[in-house]
């Protein structure tokens, strides 16, 4: 269990000649995360903005290590980008570094531009759920720390009207034995992670692999 607390400060440790170590290293998303030397540096991150083109709409959400987030909403049908950044913080364009000091605000976050015409906003707050735990107040699976909490930011009154009214359903349902602890918050900003962070599940595959089992 000792390894596990430990697995966030071992971040550049890439060995897997043992087997069962490897796993227990690559068992958070910090410990098997890539030499940047090595990943394709000139290319160009999609980036979202607050003004997405038209007929399209935005949607940020945190579930932990945000690896995981990006490949469910990129099969997604009707989900034309994701970026994978940080989000809510009191620190302008911060670095991955930063934020793993968890002194920063933020969490690891992603950010959908969608078509409502295709996928609405309800289907992407349900479909966001299906991938975390929404009972963990302090962090997800094997990764702890504020950064690694769960939220949804909210931009308008129908956005935050329909995520209480999901997380209200989950709580009904009695599917859990806690409450959600995933917080409603307005929007206030989000930062693009570096680049080899983005689509780490394809950049990445063998390594992404082993950490989401």
């Amino acid at each position: 269990m000792l390894l596990l607390f430990e697995i966030k400060f071992m971040k550049y440790f890439t060995s897997l000649t043992i087997p069962i170590l490897a796993c227990l290293f690559l068992a958070s998303c910090t410990s098997s995360l890539p030499n940047t030397q090595s990943m394709n540096d000139s290319t160009t991150i999609p980036l979202t903005t607050e003004t997405p083109p038209a007929g399209q709409a935005l949607a940020t959400f945190a579930g932990g290590c945000f690896w995981c987030m990006q490949p469910s909403f990129d099969a997604e049908a009707g989900v034309s980008v994701t970026v994978v950044g940080y989000a809510g913080g009191h620190m302008a364009n911060p670095s991955y570094e930063d934020v793993l000091t968890e002194k920063t605000g933020h969490r690891e976050a992603i950010q959908i531009t969608y078509d409502p015409a295709k996928v609405t906003y309800k289907r992407l707050v349900e479909l966001f759920f299906h991938q975390i735990d929404p009972t963990n107040a302090i962090g997800q699976f094997a990764d702890r720390g504020e950064s690694y909490t769960t939220a949804i930011w909210y931009r308008n009154d129908e956005e935050k009207k329909i995520a209480e009214e999901v997380i209200k359903e989950i709580n009904d349902s009695k599917k859990f034995d806690k409450p959600v602890a995933t917080k409603v918050l307005p929007f206030t900003n989000f930062y693009p992670a570096e680049d080899y962070h983005q689509k780490y599940y394809q950049k990445s595959a063998f390594h992404y692999n082993l950490y989401k089992k």
